[in-house]
């Protein structure tokens, strides 16, 4: 079965946000800057020390984060994203599909350099979506 788990943007300050949610909560964070990313020349340099990719584990909680931003800014509904992991290629196929009905497909499946078959909607009720399948690690 998939799992949801929670993933938060920030303005700039998700590390110091994360490690606040680690000194509340326990748990393992582990987080990649832009600049030790793949992405790292395609960005400008003063974002290199922003946060990519985050992630707080805490027994079965799993909290996530990223200071990247689109166009749009940060506005409200747009600042948390339900990330649904699915266990096969095709189920992520299948869910993206039936989430996408009625509302708009900001980035199709594809596979991604980190090892995914990732992807991002918002439904038809203005929920953000991030479609996951970790075929590298699974």
């Amino acid at each position: 079965m998939a799992s949801i788990n929670s993933y938060l943007t920030f303005n700039g300050n998700c590390k110091e946000a994360m490690r606040f949610y680690q000194d509340c909560l326990g748990g393992e964070l582990t987080l990649q800057s832009i600049g030790e990313s793949a992405m790292a020349g395609d960005m400008p340099q003063i974002m290199a020390d922003k946060i990519l990719h985050a992630v707080l584990i805490v027994n079965d909680i799993v909290i996530m984060g990223t200071d990247m931003i689109d166009d749009s800014g940060l506005v409200s509904g747009n600042t948390v994203a339900l990330m649904l992991n699915c266990d096969t290629a095709l189920e992520s196929k299948v869910c993206y599909e039936r989430l996408a009905r009625g509302g708009k497909a900001s980035h199709p499946l594809r596979e991604t350099f980190w090892g995914s078959l990732f992807g991002n909607l918002v439904d038809r009720y203005g929920n953000n979506w991030l479609i996951n399948y970790d075929k590298k690690f699974l």
